[in-house]
């Protein structure tokens, strides 16, 4: 609330007019009359953002597993990841609109690029780390080595790898976004793109976007809670 008072006080202090920014009951009435049309293309952004987010979540955690239980594996690949992951994402946004069209593809695709390596390196991280008196005693069961990565290892690690699950959270709306923004026919980079002068109404897509991002990390926040309430104990 006090963002948007001091968003509205400059406005109205500075005479900004409205083509350059709108004051918030200007977005309110754009977000009112234009609900459909805003409506229809939020699903379409949020769907490129679910499905590129769990192709990523799918990728980041296979191969982050295979990082955390083979030092060849990860001497071979590690470097070849990071580099990838070095690369600016938005130099790939014309070339996936190359090779896949207007389409949901390189939405999709550039959710995956801008959120695999987080979500990989926190699996990594927290496998990395577990317990070496756990992993021993999982030794001395004795426990298979799968065993120790599913029923020991695994758990271990699930707080740290919702860390990265939840950073990656926000980077998948900017992944969607920016492909949007880059070539489409839909979705709120769309909109936004199309607005022109119509400030009210870019500012209407863009307070979407922000609720789709911080409603898809709250849905991550109460899951890590259902499914993690051991580590909620300990740390509390």
């Amino acid at each position: 609330m006090a963002m948007i008072a001091v968003w509205w006080a400059a406005i109205i202090v500075l005479g900004i007019e409205s083509y350059l920014a709108p004051t918030p009951p200007q977005v309110v009435t754009a977000l009112v009359s234009s609900i459909d049309y805003l409506a229809s293309n939020a699903v379409t952004t949020l769907l490129e953002v679910i499905q590129g987010y769990l192709i990523a979540v799918g990728l980041g955690l296979a191969v982050g597993g295979l990082l955390a239980t083979s030092e060849t594996v990860e001497r071979a690949l590690m470097p070849s990841i990071v580099a990838v992951n070095a690369v600016p994402k938005l130099a790939f946004a014309p070339l996936l609109l190359v090779w896949m069209g207007f389409g949901q593809g390189p939405k999709v695709v550039m959710v995956v690029l801008l959120c695999t390596f987080p979500i990989l390196l926190a699996c990594v991280a927290g496998l990395t780390r577990t317990p070496s008196e756990m992993i021993e005693l999982a030794r001395s069961l004795p426990a298979s080595r799968w065993q120790i990565l599913t029923r020991f290892r695994l758990p271990a690690a699930m707080p740290q790898i919702f860390v990265g699950l939840k950073t990656a959270m926000p980077l998948a709306v900017i992944g969607a976004l920016v492909g949007e923004l880059s070539g489409s026919t839909g979705g709120l980079g769309y909109v936004i793109q199309n607005a022109g002068a119509d400030t009210g109404t870019a500012f209407a897509a863009i307070t979407l976007l922000a609720a789709i991002s911080v409603g898809l990390f709250y849905v991550l926040v109460a899951a890590e809670r259902i499914l993690l309430p051991w580590a909620r104990a300990i740390t509390d």
